[in-house]
């Protein structure tokens, strides 16, 4: 039976990231619920981020500062996970923020959910590179036995999202590193979560209690890798639940598709034609049905003036105070 005050070990993969760590962190330390040990797994930095770290490590004695060669955001992830007793992990991405009451309200629901549930996880608030919030239309719903969902779309969204079962991540195997190897970082944490599916429920916590920034340099902005990784994840549910085969394909389609917006908006033409040509070979209607959307984003990313890009900036920035910072926010 879970208690309410098992220790939960939080992982946070670093690599340079001098620029958020010291966000992150200050919303892990400010969590409702106390019990937490807090490992910063460094990747190999060449920035300040590791003094950030043990600047914030004086202060709160439940942080932790470990070092590692650069092996890759599993392998890290691993190792912290390695490195706690406790029987809970969460995991959160050295870019992203936590809303206080988002362990308790997860440790709350894997209390309630028992031994069967092994994942708990909750709604995503989309934040720019200041910590303001851009989107709260994620809202997903799926809970229990949820594998046919996964295969469809993960739902789930991103690493920070999740609190664990020390249990169900041991029998999934722990974090994939050998993505890494392959050229295809990006989807471990998909890949764990369909793991844990096979063998666990999930619930949901249906609050926006992460704050998940997405900006031009994180993994996902790497569309062709994070393409590469998807299709390997697909590919290997697609061989041992083939009767899934309708929903997986529609999955790698939908990846496809977000991956050839994110392509645009950085200016990667040749990426997002390979995009399109992936959603051309799935569903060729579908692809000529989206070619003029994509041409158009296409324009506006690169083909407008740099004048007129500045003018929207100084407008965009003059609105962002409108836009309320996920820290600040009540959830």
């Amino acid at each position: 039976m879970t208690q309410i005050n098992d220790a939960v070990g939080v992982v946070i993969p670093m690599f340079n990231a001098e620029a958020t760590i010291g966000a992150t962190l200050a919303s892990v330390s400010r969590q409702t619920y106390q019990a937490l040990d807090i490992i910063v797994v460094d990747d190999g930095s060449t920035d300040r981020s590791p003094s950030i770290v043990a600047a914030y490590a004086a202060k709160d004695r439940r942080i932790r500062l470990l070092r590692q060669a650069n092996s890759g955001v599993a392998a890290a992830r691993n190792f912290g996970a390695a490195s706690t007793c406790a029987t809970f992990l969460a995991f959160i991405d050295a870019d992203d923020l936590w809303a206080p009451a988002k362990i308790a309200r997860q440790m709350q629901a894997l209390h309630n959910g028992g031994p069967s549930v092994g994942l708990v996880y909750c709604w995503p608030a989309h934040v720019d590179e200041d910590g303001r919030v851009t989107s709260l239309h994620h809202r997903p719903t799926a809970e229990g036995h949820v594998l046919r969902d996964m295969c469809r779309s993960n739902f789930v969204g991103n690493g920070s999202s999740m609190l664990l079962r020390r249990s169900a991540y041991d029998l999934a195997g722990h974090f994939d590193a050998s993505l890494r190897a392959r050229r295809a970082q990006g989807c471990e944490d998909l890949l764990m979560c369909f793991r844990i599916a096979e063998n666990f429920e999930f619930r949901v916590v249906p609050q926006f209690l992460v704050g998940y920034r997405l900006t031009n340099n994180n993994m996902s902005s790497d569309v062709m890798q994070m393409l590469r990784s998807c299709d390997i994840v697909l590919t290997e549910f697609r061989q041992k639940y083939p009767q899934f085969a309708t929903e997986l394909d529609a999955h790698l389609i939908d990846m496809a598709q977000w991956l050839a917006v994110r392509a645009l908006i950085c200016g990667q033409l040749s990426a997002a034609w390979a995009m399109m040509k992936v959603i051309f070979v799935l569903e060729p209607r579908l692809a000529v049905y989206r070619l003029p959307e994509m041409l158009e984003l296409y324009c506006r990313a690169r083909l407008v003036p740099p004048w007129v890009k500045a003018r929207i900036r100084r407008l965009m920035s003059k609105s962002a105070e409108f836009r309320p910072p996920y820290a600040e926010t009540s959830w």
